[in-house]
């Protein structure tokens, strides 16, 4: 299971705020089915938010363990019947880090480039 520090968890937490559910958990419970396409909306999303149906909160946080244990994920919070889960890609990672524009370094500035200009 990922382990995320407070600060990560609180990121991710505002990340996921205008996020909707993609997986829904219902009266089957969390089966093979169920964890395979949670599976494959963290290797699409990293961050995605999971719809439990169903009213045993115990139940609900047996299945987030499960869940971060099976798929290698952190869990990021759990309100209500709500579960927020986070694992990073290394795809999205690399795909991200070729869309980033690369900037040219400035010449560094010194004081003695300023002095000059100064009219008194």
């Amino acid at each position: 299971m990922l382990q995320l520090t407070a600060e990560e968890r609180r990121a991710l937490r505002a990340r996921a705020h205008g996020l909707n559910p993609v997986v829904s958990i219902s009266q089957n419970g969390l089966t093979e089915a169920v964890l395979k396409e949670i599976d494959a909306s963290l290797k699409a999303h990293e961050l995605i938010k999971i719809r439990v149906y169903g009213d045993d909160r115990d139940l609900r946080d047996a299945w987030l363990t499960e869940i971060c244990e099976k798929l290698d994920a952190g869990p990021v919070q759990h309100i209500g019947k709500l579960l927020v889960v986070y694992r990073p890609s290394a795809e999205l990672a690399a795909k991200k880090a070729a869309a980033a524009p690369r900037r040219k370094a400035e010449p560094r500035r010194t004081k003695r480039s300023f002095q000059g200009s100064s009219k008194r």
